[in-house]
């Protein structure tokens, strides 16, 4: 049988594995630790955390190392250089911890991939610190499914376009399944490629930085990864062969 999209990318954290939920706890720890120094209702740490982390994607990339360093610069900030040598420690330790957590995969992802993989070939696409991303992909026990593993430093039009130029295929032959509009959508909509959207229940608010048109035709919107096989055909039979 001849598909009409021929592959298929899956994202990594938060569509694979669980991922924004160490941060989010993380983030509520750092919150904790700022508390004894400064009026949290006042302060506006989280906006102002946010606002470091944007500004320094430039400089650090994303994942957990380009947290870190955002949140010591935030609460040096904050504190007016007051904050203690031991809350410093404990950021940094936190950064350690979430660079150790397990990899869980989210229910029904296993046998998802799987059944995608028997119809079409399969790509990773994930963005992040390098030998973390690598450590998740090798101790997730999905890596034998995929044609390739892409850790690339952005996700945007050109990065795709590279991609499927490599793997010789028009971006109509190519579909991506992710929790980021930004980053797992909007770009592959924008180059003619098809989506399946697969939301999760917490998103870093960059992500969210997109607009998608939910009526387009080349676009699937799933609740859950047992969802993910019938759009990926749904994708596949409303685009000519």
């Amino acid at each position: 049988m001849t598909h009409a999209i021929r592959l298929v990318g899956f994202d990594g954290d938060d569509t694979l594995w669980r991922s924004q939920d160490y941060f989010d706890a993380a983030q509520a720890e750092f919150e904790r630790l700022l508390g004894a120094w400064v009026d949290l209702n006042d302060a506006r740490v989280q906006e102002r955390l946010y606002e470091t982390e944007k500004r320094n994607i430039a400089v650090f990339g994303y994942g957990v190392k380009g947290m870190v360093l955002s949140m010591i610069e935030t609460a040096v900030a904050l504190t007016g250089a007051r904050i203690g040598a031991a809350e410093l420690h404990r950021i940094v330790e936190m950064g350690k911890e979430l660079l150790q957590h397990p990899v869980e995969l989210l229910p029904g992802i296993p046998e998802a991939v799987a059944e995608i993989a028997r119809e079409h070939e399969v790509v990773l696409i994930t963005k992040g610190d390098l030998f973390h991303q690598e450590a998740k992909v090798r101790h997730s026990g999905l890596a034998d499914l995929f044609h390739r593993i892409e850790v690339v430093s952005e996700k945007d039009p050109p990065t795709y376009a590279r991609v499927l130029a490599e793997f010789g295929l028009p971006p109509q032959q190519f579909a991506m399944i992710g929790n980021s509009l930004r980053s797992d959508i909007a770009p592959v909509l924008a180059l003619g490629g098809a989506g399946v959207h697969m939301p999760y229940h917490t998103t870093w608010a960059h992500e969210t930085e997109a607009e998608v048109a939910p009526d387009s035709p080349r676009l699937r919107t799933v609740s859950g990864a047992h969802e993910l096989p019938e759009a990926v055909r749904a994708l596949s039979a409303a685009v000519p062969a």
